[in-house]
This record gives C-alpha cells, structure tokens and sequence, in this order.
C-alpha cells in the first residue's frame, strides 16, 4: 500500500539546517515553540555517526572497488540494521538501511594510500587540517566531531557522474527508510543518508538527522533531537518548505518516440518548405493524410525519417523527464499540482511497463493507445512537476489512466483534479487508484556505470588527433567534458547523450576503437544534420582511427 503519514508528535523544539553553495554555507534554523536555538555557522562540530559508510560508497563505487554482499551470521548487534541471520544484503540496500558492517574498510580491502590520494584529488589538497577525518579509512569513527562547513565541502567535492549511484540508493530513505512516508513533501529532491548519535553535551539524548544532496547536487545536512526517524516525522514538512529551489538536475534516461503513428503523415514543412531527412531546428506544419495540420517546435530532438514506402515518420529523442512532462502537457495540464504529480508518476510508470529496450533506449509510439507525447518542448511548468517526481513510479500493479473513466487499475484524470481540489496529496491520490501498489523508484539514471579505464585513456589520446577533421563538420560541439566510457553487460553499444556516457565493451580489436570513435561522434555531432545518420557516422569513425595510425 501506497505509505501516509502518521500523526506527528513533537521531540525537539528546533532543527538546524545547512547547506553549500557557490562556495558558501548558509543556515535555516525551524522552530516549534521553546526558546530560540543557539545560532551556529561553518565550526560547528557535528558527529560523523554513521555519515562515515556514505564516504566509504562513493569511494568503493568511484574505484571499481568490489562490494560483496555482506551476509549476516546473526551475532553482530551491528546487524540489525542489514538483515536476519542467513540472509544477506547489497550495497544499494546496505547504504539506504545503514549497514556499518557491510562498509567497514578492512571486509572491502580499502587501504589508506589510494583512499587518501582519491580524497586529495577531490579536495584539491591532502585531507588536513579540517579534512583530517578522511586522511585515513580507519578513523573514520562514528563519534568523530568533524566541522559542519568540511563536511558539506567533502560532499560538494563529488562530483555527479562519482554520486550517481549513491543518490539512486538514497531515494529509498523517503520511500521506505528512516524516512519512510515522507516522499508526499519531498518528491525525488532529497538523497540523503541517515544518523543518529549521542548528544555532544548530553550522552543520555540523542541528536539526528541526514546528511548528502539535493536532486541537483547541493550538500545538504539537517539534525535535531531524537533519532533521524524521529525529526523526518515531525519535520518534514516544515523541512521540504525551507530548502533552497533546487536547479534543474540533470535528465537521465532515454527515451525514443515514434511519433503519429495512427496518422500518416504527407509532408512536413517548414519555413523553407518541404523538410528534409535529418534533424528537424524551428517550427514547422505536419500535414497529415486525413487533411488536418499540427504545428510543432523542435531544436533537433526530433528526426524526420523515412519509411521503406517512402512515407515521412517523425521520431524523438528525449530523456525520461523532458518525456513525462510533454506527456502531462499533452494528456493533462499543471493547473493542479498535486493531480498532476500523480500523472507524471503514473506517466512514468507506464513507460517503464509498456516501452520496448532499443540500443538503450525505452522506445514507444505517440498514440491515444499508450501515452500521447506532445511533439513540441514542455511548458516550465510540467518540466518541474517531472523533475520533482524524477524516478518515482507505483510498483506492484498494473498502471492505466483516462480522462474521464476510472476502473479498476485505472486512474480518472478528472477524477483526481477533483481531489486534489479538496485537499488530497498525490500520494494519496495514487494509493486511490492503484491501492495495491507502492511508490517506488525507476532508474531514471540509466545503466549504472563500471567505468572502462583502457577506453577512457584512449579516447583522451585520440579526441586531440581528431581536431583539426572534427573542427570541418558542421554542427560539431565537443562534449563540455570527457565522456565515461561503461561496461555494456548485453545488446548492442550506445551512446547517452543526456548523461554524456558510453556504454561498449572493453577494447580488444580495432573494430572496438572504431565503435568506441562512432559512439563519441553521436555525442559531438548531437547538433549535426546528418547526426544520427549511421552510415555517415561510421564512415567519419572510421577515418579517425585511421588518424590515430597514421600517428603511430
């Protein structure tokens, strides 16, 4: 069943909230009647408690470390935060529920020279000073105090693609963890993890909290008093209303649309005429056969192709939120914030039941039969209302909706209008509709990512040499940075052009340096009109590495 919350009753008086950015750290402080709180800044001194297991992921994750999972014999008290005796845990759950033994150092080999020259290239110098406490993976203490400011610059130090996994595992706490049933104020925005300590003054209470990012990487911390299940409870929603506006994160995924696929299409036309194949750039008029028209906007999402008969098909490429929001813009509207949160996710739900996997992609038709797409960009609006649901969908059963008739398994969207109207969440308006299933996540981050080091080093040889032939081709933009290069585990390798990711199988031939060269032009020809043609793309892939031989 879909989580509500409980009544809350009320443990501390105040919560102190921080967090980092543009280089600075700035504080809320809630209250709830009592006197005012003292005030603190940056030296404040925090518990590291079990904040220290977080470090230990992000670093295992980031080096290819291997996590086993931890399987538990029934006599370390420690356990009772991983599972029964016999049974055993991952990683992913392991982090979310705070498993200490799973991550303690000495069980994963991590020793203190790599640990600390990894903490010294994020940190930009050797952990001292206020980074003492990760100079070494040993002393990484739950009592430890650590200044408030070095820990939350220790956060900002990882970067995204380093966090990805660890933010996937942290969705969970407001789903079914410390922080269970309190996704109704947080959406998707909060991937934090969990502690509880020993009051510094007083031994006998306790302080908790969380502590890790927002959905657009801004380290966050908060803590009060009782256990961190405690201050979700009775914070929340006091909590949710006080954080920063989160920027627009990344969108991860991808998603191909094929587009009209009830309506054939006679022509499209743009301000020059009759389109070409290729990459449609402005706005342009879909004549379809029945004689009706549709105007449409696009920066080179969406390809005009053509069909073996000859016939125009209009294709998109999106990721997963971009997605959502044009569905909710074309089955619904926003004019109902929390109707239209229940839709995004049953929208994404949908797409994650229905869509077919091509090339690493979730492919599915535009049709009054699945999911109808709007073919111009999302309104602001419904963009923001997928990137606050970013990932969260109704596990369990089967997800419909409609318009107007609800039924079993089915959602009304004029149904769940009228309920928000009088005060339902969206939550609750999902556990109406599906009362069998439950919120969870999606990986809307895509594959996850066990980096290819031989690729990625040579490809950072390579793109130099191929400069003064890429500068020639029209349309070409360097990605901003050196794309990952990822294990591919099946199927056919692809560029991810919304996560600036690779996903191929380690080098061994030169058929795989010519793949490795054709996936990259996908993501520096993006723009270019002859982008996605792959038998352009092959040709110039294979001239490069040719380059690269003719350097030997």
């Amino acid at each position: 069943m879909l989580a509500t919350l409980l009544a809350m009753p009320a443990w501390s008086a105040s919560l102190d909230v921080a967090w980092w950015r543009d280089g600075k750290m700035e504080v809320r402080q809630l209250r709830q009647g009592g006197t005012a709180p003292l005030p603190f800044g940056g030296a404040r001194q925090v518990p590291l408690a079990s904040l220290w297991k977080l470090f230990v992921y992000v670093y295992a994750s980031d080096n290819k470390v291997a996590m086993p999972d931890y399987r538990c014999g029934g006599r370390d008290p420690e356990e009772v935060y991983c599972c029964d005796a016999g049974q055993s845990i991952g990683h992913d759950a392991a982090l979310a529920q705070s498993c200490g033994p799973f991550f303690s150092p000495q069980r994963l080999m991590i020793t203190a020279a790599p640990w600390r020259k990894y903490w010294t290239t994020r940190l930009g110098s050797a952990p001292a000073g206020d980074f003492a406490w990760l100079a070494d993976p040993v002393q990484l203490a739950p009592g430890r105090l650590v200044r408030l400011d070095s820990l939350l610059r220790a956060l900002d130090s990882i970067p995204a693609a380093s966090r990805m996994d660890a933010e996937a595992a942290l969705l969970r706490v407001v789903l079914d963890g410390r922080g269970a049933g309190t996704a109704r104020w947080f959406g998707s925005q909060l991937r934090v993890k969990t502690y509880s300590w020993h009051e510094q003054r007083r031994a006998d209470e306790r302080i908790g909290g969380a502590a890790g990012w927002l959905a657009d990487g801004t380290p966050i911390w908060f803590g009060g008093a009782g256990g961190s299940s405690n201050v979700f409870e009775q914070w929340a929603p006091r909590l949710a209303a006080s954080l920063p506006k989160v920027g627009a994160a990344d969108d991860g995924g991808c998603v191909v649309v094929d587009y009209f696929k009830r309506y054939p299409i006679r022509a499209v036309r743009g301000e020059r005429g009759v389109a070409m194949a290729g990459p449609l750039n402005g706005r342009y008029h879909v004549q379809f056969e029945n004689g009706q028209n549709l105007a449409l906007r696009s920066s080179g999402e969406l390809m005009l192709l053509q069909e073996k008969g000859g016939r125009p098909q209009v294709r998109g490429r999106f990721g997963v939120n971009e997605y959502v929001a044009r569905v909710l813009d074309r089955e619904a509207s926003t004019d109902e914030p929390e109707a239209a949160k229940a839709l995004a996710i049953a929208a994404r739900t949908y797409l994650q039941q229905n869509a077919v996997s091509v090339a690493g992609c979730q492919q599915i038709a535009d049709s009054s039969a699945t999911q109808r797409v709007s073919p111009s960009p999302a309104t602001p609006a419904a963009l923001a209302i997928a990137r606050w649901t970013d990932q969260l969908i109704v596990d369990g059963v089967t997800v419909r909706y409609h318009s107007t008739l609800s039924s079993e398994g089915t959602m009304a969207w004029s149904e769940a209008v009228r309920q928000a109207r009088q005060g339902k969440h969206y939550d609750e308006l999902l556990a109406t509709a599906y009362p069998g299933g439950a919120l969870s996540t999606f990986g809307n981050t895509g594959a996850r990512c066990r980096r290819l080091a031989q690729n990625e080093d040579w490809l950072a040889r390579s793109v130099p040499r191929w400069q003064r032939v890429l500068l020639r081709e029209a349309g070409y933009e360097a990605p901003p940075q050196a794309p990952l290069v990822c294990a591919l585990s099946s199927g056919a390798p692809y560029s991810e052009q919304s996560r600036n990711r690779i996903f191929m199988r380690p080098l061994a031939t030169r058929e795989d340096r010519i793949t490795l060269a054709h996936e990259y032009l996908h993501l520096g020809l993006r723009r270019h009109p002859r982008g996605q043609d792959e038998e352009y793309v092959e040709r110039l892939a294979r001239r490069l590495v040719d380059l690269n031989l003719e350097a030997l």
